[in-house]
């Protein structure tokens, strides 16, 4: 068996399966391959059943690196400073660092240098995501709505002076933050996100 074999699987992630189909072995073989190529440094495990080439995971760009954060735990999107740097609203960068909001449980996944990070919310306020380019991440509002729940209960850090609310949608903030805890939304007019006089 050799490892270069892999690279016919045309997947940038894949699982068990492909690999026996790519080497020629049963599936059982798989398993106990993949584990060997994960000592050995060749494969990169996300999560049970789910590899990537490491030299393909070095030469990952965005949209494969999303589409892994969306894979770490299911359901989940892409939100908080992630997505708001993504559509370049805030000047924060983060580096390797990737946040998602979940409704399983909060916990963090690591693979190389890189940290997926997904935080737990109601599974009320669970909305508000696209898929674009073939991975979920939350709209600018409601990226940064999630951002304003987690501060309301200590959970979060944000550096709201770093933002730049031009490129945000105001309705569709009003709109989104109707099923949002009262907390929540006196954080947001206290930064002027919400006019104090709109009952929302």
């Amino acid at each position: 068996m050799k490892p270069f074999e892999l690279k016919n699987i045309k997947k940038f992630y894949f699982g068990y399966e492909d690999i026996a189909r790519s080497l020629g072995i049963s599936a059982a073989s798989a398993k106990v391959t993949a584990s060997r190529y994960v000592r050995q440094g060749i494969l990169l495990r996300i999560k049970k059943n789910m590899y990537v080439l490491k030299e393909a995971w070095h030469a990952a760009g965005q949209e494969n690196i999303f589409l892994i954060a969306n894979m770490g735990q299911v359901p989940s999107y892409i939100s908080l400073m992630t997505a708001l740097e993504y559509y370049e609203i805030t000047t924060q960068v983060q580096r390797d660092f990737f946040e998602s909001v979940a409704i399983k449980r909060t916990k963090e996944i690591h693979i190389e240098k890189c940290v997926f990070r997904y935080i737990k919310i109601r599974a009320e306020l669970y909305n508000g995501f696209k898929k674009e380019k073939g991975f979920f991440i939350a709209t600018p509002e409601k990226a940064l709505l999630d951002a304003f729940y987690l501060m309301s209960y200590g959970r979060y850090s944000l550096d709201v002076a770093a933002l730049d609310a031009t490129k945000l949608n105001m309705k569709e903030l009003v709109r989104l933050s109707r099923p949002f805890p009262l907390k929540t939304k006196t954080l947001l007019k206290r930064y002027g996100y919400l006019e104090t006089t709109r009952a929302v």
